[in-house]
């Protein structure tokens, strides 16, 4: 039987020395930032290692979401209302101490192989679905991949 933790724990002593990214979430401000008129932010909440549709914190997993760069706010006429929408979240991770064009990810959702997400039990393996049609490699064979090309 796989063991996650295990796996995980194998993964980032392999890991270490390999720049990890950092994942926002947002913030809104405090009472007194409101009436101050300060507006919401993407602030930084953990670092982890990107590995397809996994990001492997220290302590944590999360499903990928999201991948952008910070931006400073500039006014633009965008033709579609999804590049106004990621302009205006690359802004607020900006105000919230991202630096100019760092990427960042954003909506990465924690994940465990007991709930739906890339993680899937099959039997006694633990499966990654790591594409959007579905398809399923054993985690451990998955882990192996990726870690090669990160330290790539």
């Amino acid at each position: 039987m796989d063991d996650l933790d295990a796996l995980l724990s194998d993964a980032r002593t392999r890991l270490r020395g390999v720049a990890k990214v950092r994942i926002g979430a947002p913030r809104a401000p405090g009472r007194i930032r409101r009436v101050l008129g300060a507006r919401p932010v993407i602030a930084p909440i953990a670092e982890a290692w990107h590995l397809g549709v996994l990001l492997v914190g220290d302590d944590a997993v999360w499903a990928t979401g999201s991948v952008l760069r910070a931006a400073e706010e500039a006014r633009r006429g965008y033709t579609a209302e999804s590049q106004r929408q990621r302009a205006e979240i690359r802004a607020m991770a900006f105000r919230g101490g991202f630096r100019e064009g760092e990427t960042f990810h954003f909506d990465a959702q924690p994940i465990d192989a007991d709930r739906p997400g890339p993680l899937v039990r099959e039997g006694e393996r633990i499966m990654v679905r790591w594409s959007p049609a579905g398809f399923l490699m054993p985690l451990d064979a998955y882990l192996d991949e990726r870690i090669a090309l990160a330290r790539e």
